[in-house]
């Protein structure tokens, strides 16, 4: 269990800190903007490429990714400009967050979904009853469902900002920050905002599940 959650929690690292790395240490062996950023670009595509040889199915997400890529690749290709490469971060945000808003017409929005991942079988029985029990916890997990998607929304308007105006060279550095900053912020506002919401309704979560305040 514990060396699969490491290779887990690796590759989001490698995900994020690879292309930095390699960018800027190709710049700072003097190697062009668009070819460092290209090499940079390969590491998620190679990796995307890896999960869907090893899972031996059709991912979604890795085919959105690989796609992404490819889009913004040829279109950099065409325009003959570094900064189509940059935009990628801000295309995948923004298609998140846009299917962040849509779960909201689903049956359950994104946050359901999301917290039933992280729980084991009785703690998905309990988040199942949870929804269907409490009015209050299906308001808040609509609510902060689209508090997500409006946030990444922002983000990748954010990024395009950043992507178009600001140097080359500070970008990626920059995108990844953003990246960091978003996430943190709504952690922190799910954590904070869901636990007042709950108590002013009567109720605490209690792992998965969700309980009358003693």
């Amino acid at each position: 269990m514990n060396r699969t959650l490491g290779r887990a929690a690796r590759l989001p690292l490698l995900e994020i800190a690879g292309p930095l790395v390699l960018f800027y240490g190709l710049r700072w062996l003097g190697v062009n903007q668009f070819a460092a950023l290209l090499a940079g670009s390969a590491i998620p595509a190679a990796l995307a490429i890896r999960g869907l040889i090893a899972e031996r199915r059709v991912s979604g997400v890795r085919l959105f990714v690989l796609g992404t890529m490819a889009v913004t690749v040829a279109g950099s290709f065409v325009t003959g400009s570094p900064r189509a490469l940059l935009l990628r971060g801000a295309i995948l945000t923004g298609a998140l967050g846009f299917f962040l808003l849509g779960t909201l017409f689903f049956r359950r929005p994104f946050l359901y979904e999301a917290g039933r991942v992280v729980f084991d079988e009785d703690g998905r029985r309990a988040w199942a009853e949870n929804w269907d029990r409490i009015l209050p916890f299906r308001r808040l997990l609509w609510r902060i469902s689209l508090v997500w998607g409006i946030a990444c929304l922002a983000d990748a308007v954010l990024r395009i900002g950043i992507a178009m105006l600001l140097p080359v060279d500070v970008v990626p550095l920059l995108d990844d920050g953003l990246l960091v900053v978003t996430l943190l912020a709504l952690v922190a506002f799910q954590h904070f905002y869901g636990r007042a919401y709950l108590r002013r309704n009567g109720l605490r979560r209690q792992g998965a599940r969700i309980v009358a305040l003693s």
